[in-house]
């Protein structure tokens, strides 16, 4: 079991986190398996970690845009 310590914005201090699915390797949620799904042991609150980088659609620009 991997655990994560971070601030839980309802418990109000730092708690443990854990992945909600068993088996980190192999997440229905993501192409990869790496799971970003993190839930607070405390209250259950939510927590995203790792999140990819934003990816554009070939050919597009971002010039122009302020």
């Amino acid at each position: 079991m991997i655990l994560l310590t971070r601030w839980c914005r309802e418990c109000g201090q730092d708690q443990p986190f854990d992945q909600p699915h068993g088996d980190r390797e192999h997440c229905p949620d993501v192409p990869d398996g790496e799971c970003p799904e993190w839930a607070c042991t405390g209250c259950g609150t939510a927590l995203i970690a790792g999140l990819p980088a934003a990816v554009t659609a070939a050919g597009s620009s971002l010039r122009g845009v302020a």
